[in-house]
C-alpha cells in the first residue's frame, strides 16, 4: 500500500482550471474541496476535475448552528449535498466542541445512516473547535462507537494540549487505529501549523509528526487497505504573517507539495 496524495482547496486563489493543471503536474491523485450548491457552478467543478483525472474528496466544514436541531438538519442537508458528487468519501468537521455527547453522537449517527444508504464513507475530523477538539475527548467517543473513522489531524491536538503528546500515548494510539485518512499539517504546542516544515527548528516537531503519521501507514498495510493523505497546509493567516504587511512567512503551495514529496519518499515501499 502506497498512500494517495490529495491536494487541499483551501488558500488557492487561481482559476480552477489552472489550480488542477498544478495539482496534476505536481503529483497528486485529486482535490479535497467543498462544493457550492449553485448547481451549473457544482457541475463545472466536477467536470474540470474529470478532465484532469483528478478524484475528489468531499469536505464539510460549515458546522455553524448552535441549536442542535437547526445543525443537525444542515448537516444531513451539507452532506447529500456532498453524496450526489459520489466523491472518493467525505471528511466531516462534525459537531461542536460544545454540544453534548448525544449531540454530536446524533449527528455521528446522521453521517452512518447517509453511509449505509449511498455507499459513501464519511469520516469525521480532529480539529479544533469541533466535536474530536482533543484527545481525551476523541478517545470517549472511539470508545464507545467502535465503528467510527477518523481524519487525523494530530496538529490540532499539539496547539489544544500545549504539547506533542507525550503523556497522551493511550489517546493517541486509539485514534490512529480508528484513522481513515490523514491531513498531514505539522503543529506545535504554541499553535496548530509550524510557519516552515523545512526550517531545522522545527526538526523534532516534524518527526513527531512523522512518528504518529508512520504507525497510520503501517496499520493500514498490514490492513491492505488504501490510505489518503491530504498536504493541508494553510494559507495566511493561518500561516504565520509578518506584522503590520501581513505578509505570509513562506509559500504554501511550496510547503504543500515539499510535504507531499517528503511523504511519498517515505513512503514508497
Amino acid at each position: 500500500m502506497v498512500p494517495q496524495f490529495y491536494a487541499p482547496l483551501w488558500g488557492n486563489t487561481l482559476p480552477f482550471e489552472s489550480f488542477c493543471n498544478n495539482v496534476k503536474n505536481a503529483g497528486y491523485t485529486g482535490v479535497e474541496m467543498h462544493l457550492p450548491f449553485e448547481q451549473q457552478e457544482k457541475r463545472k467543478i466536477l467536470s474540470i476535475l474529470h478532465d484532469f483525472e483528478l478524484q475528489l474528496i468531499g469536505q464539510y466544514w460549515q458546522s455553524h448552528e448552535k441549536n442542535i436541531d437547526a445543525h443537525a438538519t444542515t448537516f444531513e442537508q451539507y452532506l447529500r449535498h456532498l453524496i450526489e458528487a459520489r466523491p472518493i468519501f467525505i471528511n466531516s468537521q462534525t459537531g461542536k466542541d460544545y454540544f453534548t455527547f448525544e449531540q454530536n453522537k446524533r449527528l455521528f449517527d446522521i453521517a452512518r445512516r447517509l453511509s449505509q444508504e449511498t455507499g459513501i464513507a464519511i469520516i469525521h475530523e480532529t480539529h479544533r473547535g469541533k466535536c474530536l477538539f482533543a484527545a481525551p475527548v476523541a478517545y470517549q467517543y472511539l470508545s464507545k462507537i467502535p465503528d467510527l473513522r477518523i481524519c487525523l489531524d494530530i496538529s490540532h491536538w499539539c496547539n489544544v494540549h500545549e504539547s506533542l503528546l507525550a503523556d497522551q500515548q493511550e489517546y493517541t494510539d486509539l485514534a490512529i487505529a480508528h484513522t481513515h485518512h490523514i491531513h498531514s499539517r505539522v503543529g506545535h504546542p504554541e499553535g496548530p501549523q509550524v510557519n516552515d516544515p523545512r526550517a531545522p527548528e522545527w526538526s523534532e516537531t516534524l518527526q513527531a509528526h512523522l512518528s504518529w503519521w508512520d504507525k497510520v501507514v503501517d496499520i493500514h498495510r498490514k490492513k491492505g487497505t488504501q490510505l489518503t493523505i491530504t498536504t493541508e497546509f494553510g494559507p495566511a493567516t493561518y500561516m504565520p504573517v509578518l506584522p503590520y504587511t501581513q505578509m505570509p512567512v513562506a509559500n504554501q503551495w511550496e510547503i504543500n507539495v515539499y510535504m507531499m514529496n517528503l511523504l511519498k519518499e517515505r513512503y514508497k515501499t
